[in-house]
């Protein structure tokens, strides 16, 4: 029961993240300080991630090497922002720079986490997963992008010029607004093979649900056949 509380927790703490993460970026152009309802969410999904951790470890068969194999997890949960405020610590600009990528990292992880759930589902199907992955992906990378690229890229206009960019360049057929930043140059190579990668996972699905509606066609109709060319018992 306490493993599935945290697991539940863990997956409405991603959540969390993944609403605020949009919020801050979509409705706050900040980008030297985050705002204090982000800071709180953050630093409430990271105490969620912690506690996780520790109680996944615990009921580990080998502890050690549970702690060692996911120790990204735990560095990636600490709210360090949190922390540096609290102590009185004034961020230079490499320090806030490495901070901000941790963030992005952590919202990468939140990502996984949801997308877990959602494909460990029994009443999930192959193609809702597919959908979701796609979804959540090109999602996320339309708010990196947005949140590096508006404030230099005049060709981003808005969420809604992020969100087109992310969807051309998923679907590999390319869009009229070009990176400019370190970042979204990455994003623009990233997002190809994530499309490359996911199509033709959807045309294996539909292939094999005609190939299987084929065969059940098939042997419904044998059977019939083998019913009526039966000999009539006396």
């Amino acid at each position: 029961m306490l493993l599935r509380a945290t697991n539940i927790l863990t997956l409405i703490a991603s959540m969390l993240l993944l609403a605020a993460l949009s919020a801050e970026i979509i409705f706050s152009r900040e980008l030297v300080a985050f705002s204090p309802l982000f800071e709180v969410a953050t630093f409430s999904v990271c105490i969620i991630y912690c506690i996780d951790f520790v109680v996944l470890m615990l009921y580990s068969v080998r502890p050690l090497r549970f702690f060692v194999r996911n120790f990204y997890i735990l560095l990636l949960s600490i709210p360090y922002h949190t922390i540096a405020r609290l102590v009185g610590y004034d961020l230079d600009h490499t320090s806030q720079m490495v901070l901000n990528g941790v963030v992005l990292l952590r919202s990468v992880l939140a990502l996984y986490i949801t997308l877990r759930w959602l494909i460990q589902r029994r009443t999930t199907r192959l193609l809702w997963a597919y959908i979701a992955t796609v979804v959540l992906c090109s999602y996320l990378a339309s708010l990196l992008f947005y949140e590096y690229e508006a404030p230099v890229n005049k060709a981003v206009g808005n969420f809604g010029d992020a969100i087109w960019w992310a969807w051309m360049n998923l679907t590999t057929v390319g869009a009229e607004i070009f990176p400019v930043t370190t970042i979204g140059k990455v994003i623009c190579v990233l997002l190809p093979v994530l499309g490359m990668a996911m199509f033709p996972i959807f045309t294996v699905y539909v292939t094999s649900l005609y190939d299987r509606r084929m065969v059940d066609g098939g042997q419904s109709g044998t059977g019939v056949a083998d019913e009526k060319d039966k000999p009539k018992i006396k």
